[in-house]
């Protein structure tokens, strides 16, 4: 058996939509190339239809993952970083093919995204505390604000710096209890596609994040116009896309982020945690209500 000479298993890329692996409904595919222009493989071309799915799952992980206490999310997004940690290499293989990267730098990339899932992990319980608090009112009542997730966010992956820059706008949206919709980087979206895989063995319900591959304006264009998506991030998006994109979006006023260019390995900061977030009021009167004295 030492003169056989060993057949390589090519993996096959899939969607992550559901918390299943389907190929594109359309079964279409597209060639990704290394920085040198070298094959690595074909990923799926996503469709309207594929976008459409992965609304619908992500609308019907909502309700349980926004019902999900902030400590109970913060352990599934350590826990991410846990199954990261033990695929570090396949990671780094594929982070400095997509980047151009050396093994070393790439390394380096992975480990930056790893502990930005923690990061991440440690806000969701704390968020609230920043933005929420009791509110001084002139009366006889008092208010609390507290925030709560928009819902199904789309969010357009950065093109370049496809691993980081890809935890770094999917861990803050679903950290404050909302889903949702990825459109990958459309020149390296190998990356992406396997974050699924770890998405699925991570404790996180399925819908809660949805991966799609293919042409990023073909993708995004249903996406921005869905009336059940409640925001999107054009970090991904060219000029000319994003303002296509914001003016599809107002129709049901969407929440729009529209980042300037940004340097992924600086302190994120709060600014995507709060990016899809509403405020919720509540009044209370104050004082002795019936012979209780309790207020209601």
């Amino acid at each position: 058996m030492s003169d056989v000479t060993r057949l390589s298993v090519f993996k096959t890329y899939k969607l992550y939509v559901g918390g299943k692996f389907p190929r594109s409904e359309s079964g279409r595919v597209y060639e990704v190339t290394d920085s040198k222009g070298s094959w690595l493989a074909n990923a799926p071309l996503s469709s309207r239809k594929d976008a459409r799915d992965a609304v619908v799952a992500a609308r019907k992980a909502f309700g349980g993952w926004s019902g999900a206490t902030a400590y109970n999310r913060g352990q599934v997004l350590y826990r991410v970083a846990e199954m990261l940690e033990g695929r570090k290499g396949q990671f780094v293989r594929e982070v400095a093919d997509a980047e151009g990267l050396s093994k070393s730098k790439a390394a380096v990339a992975v480990d930056a995204a790893i502990d930005r899932w923690v990061w991440y992990a440690g806000w969701t319980d704390k968020i609230g505390q920043v933005v929420g608090g009791a509110n001084p009112v002139a009366g006889p009542f008092f208010n609390l604000s507290t925030p709560e997730p928009a819902g199904v966010v789309t969010v357009l992956a950065p093109q370049e710096s496809s691993f980081l820059g890809l935890v770094s706008v999917i861990a803050p949206v679903i950290a404050t209890g909302n889903t949702a919709v990825v459109v990958a980087s459309e020149k390296s979206p190998l990356p992406a596609l396997s974050l699924g895989e770890v998405l699925a063995t991570s404790d996180l319900p399925g819908g809660v994040v949805n991966v799609l591959s293919g042409r990023t304006a073909e993708i995004a264009a249903p996406l921005a116009a869905h009336q059940d998506v409640n925001g999107i991030d054009l970090t991904g998006a060219d000029e000319a896309l994003a303002k296509e994109l914001e003016i599809a979006a107002a129709d049901n006023l969407k929440r729009v982020l529209r980042a300037e260019r940004t340097d992924w390995s600086a302190d994120p900061g709060t600014s995507r945690l709060t990016a899809f977030l509403e405020t919720k009021t509540v009044w209370h009167p104050t004082g002795s209500l019936g012979a209780s004295g309790s207020a209601y």
